[in-house]
């Protein structure tokens, strides 16, 4: 993936209430899930996929095949990557980091103006643990295009999510400069 561009891997558990047999395999799964992520954010990409596909085979879930697709990602295999993320958007819409990392591997494509679309959609899903990275990886893009308004509003919209993220305090200071 291209510098910069973030995606977002963070596994919350089920809710302690999920208690049936359905919650369980939920919970299993997500467990699965969770070692592949740590072989994964060591850099053990290869040990990590097939751990992935174990997870999804016990219960598909939209964290399973959205890492999955990261851990393709890794190997540069973004239409393999991108399509794990179509998978984890049809399991659960609302999981935000399914779109975040479509727009982040067309970036990756150089399919600048693909990735737009998607950046949108991560915004507007309600389950997102880092909520501010679709507006970050939107500046990016403006920036990237030379529409530094546009870039400059989505970092100040990243930074009312993550007040004081260092990355956009820059870039909001040099697209200043600019305009």
């Amino acid at each position: 993936m291209e510098q910069g561009f973030l995606v977002s891997k963070r596994i919350s558990q089920p809710a302690a209430t999920e208690h049936s047999e359905c919650g369980f395999l939920r919970r299993r799964a997500l467990e699965i899930c969770n070692q592949a992520l740590g072989l994964h954010t060591k850099g053990l990409t290869a040990k990590a996929i097939p751990i992935y596909s174990k997870s999804i085979r016990l219960m598909p879930t939209a964290e399973a095949h959205a890492s999955l697709g990261w851990a393709y990602s890794a190997h540069h295999r973004y239409d393999l990557a991108i399509r794990e993320c179509e998978k984890a958007i049809a399991v659960d819409p609302e999981y935000g980091n399914s779109y975040n990392d479509i727009g982040s591997y067309l970036v990756s494509q150089g399919k600048l103006e693909s990735s737009i679309e998607w950046f949108e959609k991560a915004k507007q899903a309600t389950r997102y643990d880092s909520r501010y990275f679709p507006y970050m990886n939107l500046g990016r893009v403006y920036q990237a295009k030379g529409m530094y308004l546009r870039a400059i509003h989505e970092f100040q919209k990243a930074l009312q999510f993550e007040p004081g993220e260092e990355s956009c305090l820059a870039a909001v200071k040099e697209l200043r400069a600019k305009v």
